[in-house]
């Protein structure tokens, strides 16, 4: 195992390099999708009642499936490979935007609306600043997600570290395998730890500014 990093360094970390590149092209484009969908639910109740029940039956499509029905259309490698991660993490950002806003008492909101404050208003200055830990919460989920299905991403050629991981079950190589799996999972728990870390830094600074 030791033998194989020595030699193949090099290939483990354009892999893992490929595999970050499309956690973060992911998680970009899942942010600008969510957003919009969110201000969907937040101003339209036929929204609110239709765009989270449609994700949930998405988000219930196994992965592979909904490789084997974009690839039709996107064909095989990186593009198909993160449109499918954008549209899974609709179902897991949505619920917790949506939950951060809506958990908000109604009386702040109320009393902004009083003062003159338009809605746009309040959920930019208002609603939104109060849900960042929900929001935070959110998107450390679907990251972690992100990582594990961009994984079996490497089976329609998109790269990253399941390439490492398939070709060695494909070889019976246990190195690769090893090596695969393991960067996977450093990989994701690197990242939920950043977010976590941003997530207590919220939570210290909020806990501050509400100090006298």
């Amino acid at each position: 195992m030791i033998d194989y990093m020595a030699k193949h360094y090099d290939d483990l970390i354009r892999a893992a390099l490929e595999h970050l590149q499309i956690v973060l092209i992911t998680l970009l484009l899942s942010l600008a999708l969510a957003a919009f969908f969110t201000i969907l639910c937040v101003y339209s109740k036929t929204a609110s009642r239709m765009i989270p029940g449609l994700l949930s039956m998405i988000y219930s499509i196994p992965s592979l499936a909904m490789f084997a029905l974009l690839i039709p259309l996107t064909g095989l490698g990186r593009t198909t490979a993160i449109l499918v991660l954008v549209i899974y993490n609709q179902y897991l950002l949505l619920q917790n935007f949506l939950a951060g806003l809506n958990g908000i008492d109604k009386s702040i909101s109320e009393a902004a609306m009083g003062m003159g404050v338009t809605p746009m208003q309040a959920l930019v200055k208002i609603k939104l600043p109060l849900s960042r830990k929900a929001f935070i919460a959110g998107i450390r989920i679907a990251m972690v997600a992100t990582v594990s299905i961009a994984t079996i991403a490497a089976s329609i050629n998109a790269g990253g570290l399941g390439t490492i991981l398939f070709d060695g079950l494909r070889t019976m190589n246990p190195a690769k395998i090893i090596w695969g799996s393991l960067l996977s999972a450093l990989l994701a728990l690197l990242i939920d730890g950043l977010l976590r870390f941003a997530e207590k830094r919220l939570d210290h600074s909020s806990t501050s500014c509400s100090l006298p």
